[in-house]
């Protein structure tokens, strides 16, 4: 006959994958929302509606900051850029799927495959040569390469993708 300490790991699983996951909700922006996440999301944003992640600054400061200073084809001279990494918003917003579409408050869209991202680039900046993008300086974020590194970043597709004013990304189902 089985005791029945052979059955309380199994009752314990059972219990707690009873109990609501408090895992899947992200930290509610405390101020103005930059960046909106949306789609096949395995998290959601406290307050938010459910499948959207929305950043405001600190939030953004909050994840792994990159850096790195690149020549661009809009500006004269090396500029040095501060933000996240694309790939680490999409796994803070749990982005599922093959692609986003990365679209900027004009309404440019580009998709973007989701096997087509670095862990370093591209870059949602924050900082222009440390300071703060305005709208008119293509802030207040600007989707970016690092340019200089690797002729990979110099190409059409790239360019493309390097979209200023950017304030959504649409994460596409699976």
């Amino acid at each position: 006959m089985p005791s029945i300490s052979m059955f309380i790991p199994t009752v314990a699983a059972l219990a707690v994958a009873a109990l609501p996951s408090f895992a899947d909700t992200l930290a509610a922006p405390t101020g103005p929302v930059l960046l909106t996440v949306s789609g096949d999301l395995e998290h959601t944003s406290a307050g938010a509606e459910a499948g959207t992640v929305v950043l405001d600054l600190e939030i953004l400061k909050s994840l792994e900051t990159r850096s790195f200073t690149t020549s661009t084809i809009w500006l004269e001279g090396d500029i040095t850029f501060t933000g996240v990494s694309l790939r680490d918003i999409l796994d803070y917003a749990g982005a599922r799927g093959g692609s986003v579409s990365a679209v900027a408050s004009n309404d440019y869209k580009v998709d973007i495959p989701l096997d087509s991202l670095e862990p370093h680039a591209p870059v949602v900046a924050y900082l222009l040569d440390g300071a703060q993008m305005s709208a008119r300086g293509k802030g207040p974020l600007w989707l970016v390469y690092p340019y200089d590194d690797d002729a990979k970043y110099r190409t059409e597709v790239a360019y493309s993708r390097s979209i200023w004013q950017l304030n959504r990304i649409e994460a596409a189902t699976q």
